[in-house]
């Protein structure tokens, strides 16, 4: 598969890079590593998002190219679509972009639908941003300092800072390979967990007010409206890794974060520990992920929104 990605990069001129909707750290280095690979074979590239990129991976090399306007696309030779399981959740231009010629869909989710005509996808890795290395590497290509600043960040928030259950040996040997790159773990540390907004931090403070426990304790959940965002001044990119503190809790098996997105309508992420899989819950509800970690969206009065997922939990999905 490699080889055939590689003849694609070779025969090419014109590439766009594009990701999903609601960006994470490991879509967007993905996303900028594979723009600095290409470019360093001599290509053209644009790299476009829906969604403007979190203030938060603004350090990240390269972040100013990316794009968040399309014009035609009949220039271009192909599109890679990174961690996005469905071409859709590339936004309102996935239709658009589902007519390129070539669409190479590289993605680590288990719920992956196989869409493009050259799928590299694999459950097993951590992050997509681990299967760019190994795209990149495998074609012999140079792995320089910036594209490991890019490449380690990906790995890092797609891992949890290496505590979910999707870090292997692999994702060690890589993070290895990078830093011995140039990827300066401390920094990226530093930037990505320890450099918050004060409006993000007035926002969890407001979310901890509505933790509550379901399951005999075995499900906690947040909830944030967007009230809240209107009274703390913070923004929806905001609430990355709130999911986290419900989780933390001893005794609990499944954390869910709500996020209003607008009147009877709400994104839903999901968490779990150990082997329980929250993909077949997100799964019920149209969304995916992965074992531990998934999200949906759902619709509805928001009671009845949180005993229907909650039901499936204690269900196990079904």
């Amino acid at each position: 598969m490699i080889q055939q990605i590689a003849e694609i990069i070779k025969k090419g001129r014109t590439f766009l890079v594009t990701s999903h909707m609601r960006l994470d750290g490991d879509a967007v280095g993905s996303e900028l590593a594979l723009y600095e690979a290409l470019r360093g074979q001599g290509k053209e590239v644009v790299v476009y998002n829906q969604d403007r990129t979190p203030q938060m991976y603004s350090f990240l090399p390269d972040a100013g190219v990316i794009v968040n306007r399309l014009g035609p696309l009949d220039g271009f030779d192909a599109v890679f679509v990174l961690d996005c399981s469905e071409i859709e959740r590339a936004g309102e231009e996935a239709s658009r972009i589902a007519g390129i010629r070539q669409i190479i869909n590289i993605d680590h989710h288990i719920s992956n639908d196989h869409y493009g005509n050259l799928t590299l996808t694999d459950p097993e890795a951590s992050s997509t941003g681990e299967m760019i290395f190994r795209l990149v590497d495998g074609m012999g290509l140079e792995i320089t300092k910036d594209m490991a600043v890019n490449l380690y960040t990906a790995i890092l928030t797609d891992t949890g800072a290496f505590r979910y259950s999707n870090t292997g040996p692999q994702t060690f040997a890589v993070a290895g390979r990078l830093l011995e790159k140039g990827a300066d773990p401390a920094w990226i540390a530093q930037m990505v967990y320890e450099t918050f907004p004060a409006a993000k931090i007035r926002l969890l403070s407001k979310a901890l007010t509505t933790l509550e426990f379901d399951w005999q304790g075995k499900i906690a959940a947040l909830t944030v409206s967007k009230r809240m965002l209107d009274e703390t001044g913070a923004q929806w990119e905001h609430t990355e890794g709130f999911v986290e503190f419900p989780r933390s809790i001893e005794g609990v098996q499944v954390a869910v974060f709500f996020s209003e997105i607008a009147e009877g309508s709400y994104k839903v992420s999901l968490r779990s520990k150990g082997r329980f899989n929250v993909e077949q819950v997100a799964a019920r509800f149209g969304g995916g992920g992965h074992i531990n970690a998934a999200a949906c969206r759902m619709q509805g009065d928001f009671d009845t929104v949180k005993r229907k997922l909650f039901d499936a939990i204690k269900n196990g999905g079904r």
